[in-house]
């Protein structure tokens, strides 16, 4: 969509990262850097693009938004955008909500990966007794010969079943919102799951947070998971209901190693942090060396469509 006329005559992109430190963005735009400091580089009113701030929590980078009576596109960092999504009715018609879908791909997905294999072969357990001096070897178990399930069959749930490939996993399954027909094979609905948990060892989660998956890994979610299993959660603290879990963990039936939780961050004393068999990262699955270059490709690329009128990438929702 073509910028509006209404608009005032210099229109003002909001970027989270220095524009100066990106190539090749449109000349004919006004560009203003902000990360979610007290004081605003511009009037709000002229912001045409936000480019929502990454990680930093929900109520500063919506605060600016109920003055951006122009803005036309609000472009968040994150694949998902749980945080930003509760805003969108109070934009002004016709702004659009887009996401990263892209930028996060190789980073979660290496991550889900290495709490996977970290978990399974105790990584953490064998970091202990290095700090003990204390020399001990054990069997653990494998990722090869095991069943896998993925729950959130998108750009990152795809990227995690490549990196699963070289490792001989017995099976793959994928579960997403409705089911499909992938590269790799079918993708199940949701629905399934009741089927599909009972025959898995490794659940990985990286699906969106919305009102249909918040707490869908509930105490019914982990019965069905067989004795042994290990949950991996890269996607939001909230999809797993955290004492359901904590029930489950402490008996020793089930692991888990989780990427984000609920609370988060997750306050000293809280009882995930010495469960037993719980392995935790504090949400690092995007933050890495994978993020910048990928980051300022998608919002070059962005920009360049706007400006053009063309057709936006990643739009999830439309405001009015």
């Amino acid at each position: 969509m073509p910028i509006d006329d209404s608009a005032p005559a210099r229109p003002v992109v909001w970027l989270p990262l220095p524009p100066e430190e990106i190539d090749g963005l449109p000349a004919d735009l006004e560009y203003a850097f902000w990360d979610t400091g007290q004081d605003y580089p511009t009037d709000p009113a002229r912001c045409v693009f936000y480019g929502v701030p990454y990680m930093k929590g929900a109520e500063p980078v919506v605060r600016p938004l109920a003055q951006m009576r122009h803005v036309r596109v609000v472009q968040t960092l994150t694949a998902g955008v749980d945080h930003i999504e509760p805003a969108v009715p109070t934009l002004p018609p016709g702004t659009r909500l887009c996401n990263a879908r892209g930028v996060h791909d190789a980073s979660t997905a290496e991550l889900a990966l290495t709490l996977t294999l970290a978990a399974l072969r105790d990584v953490p357990g064998f970091v202990r007794q290095q700090d003990a001096g204390h020399w001990s070897t054990e069997f653990k178990p494998a990722l090869a010969d095991r069943s896998v399930l993925i729950v959130g069959y998108g750009a990152i749930g795809a990227a995690i079943e490549a990196r699963l490939t070289p490792f001989e996993c017995a099976r793959v399954a994928r579960v997403a919102r409705s089911a499909r027909e992938s590269e790799r094979g079918p993708v199940h609905p949701l629905t399934a799951l009741p089927q599909l948990l009972p025959q898995a060892d490794v659940v990985i989660l990286a699906l969106p947070l919305t009102p249909a998956t918040r707490s869908l890994v509930s105490g019914d979610f982990l019965a069905r998971m067989k004795d042994g299993a290990l949950l991996v959660n890269v996607a939001r603290g909230a999809i797993v209901d955290t004492k359901a879990l904590l029930a489950e963990v402490e008996t020793g039936r089930l692991s888990a190693a989780l990427d984000v939780t609920d609370p988060e961050p997750l306050p000293p004393g809280h009882p995930l942090w010495h469960a037993p068999g719980v392995l935790i990262t504090p949400h690092v699955g995007g933050p890495s060396s994978a993020f910048r270059p990928r980051a300022e490709r998608l919002l070059r690329d962005q920009l360049h469509r706007f400006v053009a009128g063309d057709p936006l990438r990643n739009v999830v929702v439309t405001a009015g």
